[in-house]
């Protein structure tokens, strides 16, 4: 050890007492510095205008723009100049056969050489330790772990990074081509990641060799065995090349068996890392405060009941726009977007079927108008050079039933007892479903969820109606994420000539334009009675009807319909300002209400309300009590300008538009939620974009079908609140330290660098 350490120490004073050096610190610092301040002086600058900071230390650090994430893009520029005299210097000047004929075996020479460039890349981790330091100092409540966590994958990365350039410094004796031999090498395990990724035993190899996103994982605040080992792995691995070839330079063996000791080497090497790729074998660590990388507590709740067998099918119809997926040049890709899943359940099995049936695909229409659909899959296959298997839909309609899907890129999650569900494909900007989507899908499996009964019958809004008043888009429209068929439930078709059935959990009625038979009323009363859930939803125009279903609920529909003119917006659209009470009635809302976002309901009546039913009223949204009053004798709102008339018994108040209602029933909570609109979770209100108006309604939907479900879905995506959201510096203390990190900094490393240079020449 004390030689390794000699010779560590003598290759130290060589590299400080050269230039080259001294250059690559400056360098790095002020690249390093200039990102840091850059984005620091934007967090100050924010403060001072007190917009509000959430996690300080990842967006300063990590995120897509942080110093560690920009470290880690260009760390490999400095590494070659680093490495590529340690070895070819000694070559070149013939002093390795100093080395030769001492007492001193292949592997002190070069793990001394190797600890030098250890020490030295603690240096460089250092520079950015100090900004962690500092930032340790300013921000407050900062993430420690997180910041650790960083610095330890950037350290890894760079000592793997050394260990590559070792060894081709070891080849040659020329820096120049050791420097461009280093980059080639990572270069090469970059794009390993890409090479026979069709193919299942060398793609899990080429996969896990790729040094591309390594230290990404640590940076995000998360440590796997795997990540760790990987870079143990490779850092061995080319120590080990190194040593090997200078054992063939410094006694003569045969290139065979020199070729042979590299193979064994590289092969240990690659089994050992395709065992710790392994899932079941795999540890993690999650180092951030909020463990933003690991599933959230409802999602893991979900997982501990998914005992058994566990199964992903995916099928592609390569016919369709969606074909593209998750080709098998892509599998480890699209395992990825599991990988959070898998870390709870390692055996989770993944399997995909690629088949072709006839599909809306408007491309394949317009390039190749005049070829059926068995022409075109040959062309595609040509074109594309498809190599694998691509089955009739035929095939595989036994197992499954895609038609309902409209033959579209889909998965099927099965357990081990038969049961399935569907996890779909999403028309928006991220495609992939989220952890929302997976959980609710999961949950289907283990859980028996909301059913939700939408009444018809009497001209109601239906859930699958797909013109601007129906509800397709926020419940069954398969392709949109929020959709709640997407986050959990199920719907179906409800009559009332019969009582409800007991697995309807929730109960819709929106809009129904006629009165309820007296035999509909009596098994409607008796669902409520029972603690039935339901969302009812009216509209001016609508009152006789409505008050009939609501009158025994202590909620009336008043006459007429509520305006509050506003010369941008029609007079009879309310926008309603998230209130406190909502806020709390739902977290969805609650950030919305921050957002300053308000619910748009058009055409609304106005509800008035008792509490002698034995319900808890909760109003969610009302009116302004100014400007606004139920208008009672207007009917056109277009050709017709409105007028308040307290003749008529018009009131200029504040009037109830969402109304909650609750109590105990049966030893159960039963929810009722009662809306003088039922356009504002309609197709057309929800897909509707109006100018200075940031409508929040998607949120009320998906609060208020939480609410109803009792919070079983949608799933609750909370984390605990970062607690680094503030910065203990302001403006004038920045401006000495940004100047300093920018300028100072490296100035003082100039200096300190030249001081030891002419001391050395000196000498």
């Amino acid at each position: 050890m004390k030689t390794i350490y000699k010779i560590a120490r003598t290759e130290l004073q060589v590299l400080f007492y050269s230039p080259v050096a001294w250059l690559i610190l400056v360098i790095f610092s002020f690249q390093v510095c200039m990102g840091f301040t850059g984005t620091y002086d934007f967090l100050v600058r924010l403060q001072s205008i007190n917009t509000p900071l959430s996690s300080v230390t990842i967006n300063t650090f990590g995120g897509w723009a942080g110093v560690f994430t920009k470290v880690q893009s260009y760390l490999y520029l400095y590494m070659p100049l680093l490495t590529m005299g340690i070895m070819s210097r000694e070559l070149s000047s013939g002093s390795i056969k100093l080395f030769y004929s001492s007492p001193v075996t292949n592997t002190q020479i070069i793990l001394g050489k190797y600890l030098s460039l250890m020490i030295f890349g603690l240096v460089l981790i250092g520079v950015l330790g100090i900004l962690a330091i500092f930032s340790i100092f300013t921000v407050d409540n900062v993430d420690i772990p997180y910041l650790l966590t960083g610095l330890l994958g950037l350290y890894l990365l760079t000592c793997a990074y050394a260990a590559i350039g070792l060894f081709m410094s070891s080849l040659t004796s020329y820096n120049v081509v050791a420097a461009l031999g280093t980059l080639c090498i990572f270069a090469l395990l970059g794009y390993v990641k890409d090479v026979g990724q069709s193919i299942e035993f060398v793609r899990d190899v080429t996969y896990w060799l790729a040094i591309t996103g390594r230290s990404s994982t640590f940076i995000s605040g998360m440590i796997t065995s795997e990540d760790v080992l990987y870079f143990i792995i490779v850092i061995v691995l080319f120590l080990g090349f190194t040593i090997i070839k200078l054992h063939a330079s410094r006694q003569k063996t045969s290139w065979m068996l020199t070729l042979a000791k590299y193979a064994g080497v590289f092969f240990m090497a690659m089994f050992i890392g395709y065992l710790s790729a392994t899932p079941s074998l795999k540890v993690y660590y999650d180092a951030t405060r909020t463990k933003e990388n690991t599933l959230t507590k409802s999602s893991q709740e979900v997982m501990a009941k998914l005992t058994g067998g566990f199964s992903i099918h995916t099928y592609s119809n390569m016919l369709d726009p969606t074909g593209y997926t998750a080709l098998p040049i892509s599998y480890k890709n699209d395992v990825e977007n599991f990988e959070q899943y898998i870390r709870f359940k390692p055996d989770i099995k993944m399997d995909y079927k690629y088949y072709h049936h006839h599909s809306e695909n408007p491309q394949l229409d317009r390039m190749y108008p005049k070829l059926n659909d068995a022409q075109r899959l040959d062309t595609l296959i040509k074109f594309n050079q498809w190599n694998f298997e691509i089955s009739p839909y035929s095939a595989i309609s036994g197992k499954v039933n895609l038609e309902p899907e409209n033959f579209r890129f889909v998965r099927v999650l099965e357990r081990e007892n038969g049961q399935k569900t569907f996890l779909r494909l999403y028309d928006d900007m991220r495609r992939q479903p989220s952890e929302a989507e997976i959980t609710a899908a999961i949950k289907r499996l283990v859980m028996d969820l909301p059913k939700v009964g939408f009444l018809t019958g009497h001209g109601e809004r239906e859930s699958n109606g797909k013109t601007d008043r129906g509800y397709n888009m926020v419940a069954q429209e398969k392709t949109f994420r929020y959709s709640m068929i997407n986050q959990g439930f199920d719907f179906a078709e409800i009559k009332l000539d019969k009582p409800v059935s007991d697995n309807i959990r929730i109960l819709v009625i929106a809009e129904p334009k006629l009165v309820l038979t007296a035999e509909e009323q009596k098994n409607l009363n008796q669902y409520i009675a029972h603690g039935g859930n339901l969302l009812i939803a009216g509209e001016p125009g609508r009152q006789t009807q409505m008050n009939a279903i609501t009158e025994q609920l202590g909620v009336q529909f008043l006459p007429g319909r509520l305006v509050s003119p506003n010369p941008k917006l029609a007079s009879d659209l309310l926008v309603s300002k998230i209130t406190k009470e909502a806020a709390d009635f739902s977290f969805y809302l609650e950030n919305s209400k921050k957002r300053e976002e308000v619910i748009t309901m058009p055409s609304t009546s106005a509800l008035a309300y008792t509490s002698d039913k034995g319900f808890n009223v909760i109003p969610l949204l009302r009116t302004d009590s100014t400007g606004s009053w139920n208008e009672v004798e207007t009917t056109d709102f277009i050709d017709q300008k409105e007028k308040l008339n307290p003749a008529a018994g018009e009131v200029e108040q504040s009037y109830p538009t969402v109304l909650a209602l609750s109590r105990k029933v049966n030893g159960k909570d039963q929810r009722i939620l009662i809306t003088g609109d039922a356009d504002w979770l309609s197709n057309g209100e929800l897909g509707m974009k109006r100018n200075e108006v940031q409508a929040a309604n998607f949120l009320l939907v998906a609060g208020s079908f939480f609410w109803l479900s009792n919070g079983e879905v949608p799933i609750d995506m909370r984390r605990d609140t970062p607690s680094d959201r503030s910065l203990s510096i302001g403006t004038k203390g920045w401006a000495f330290f940004g100047v300093f990190f920018k300028w100072g900094f490296p100035a003082l490393l100039i200096a300190a660098g030249l001081v030891i240079l002419i001391r050395r020449r000196g000498r």
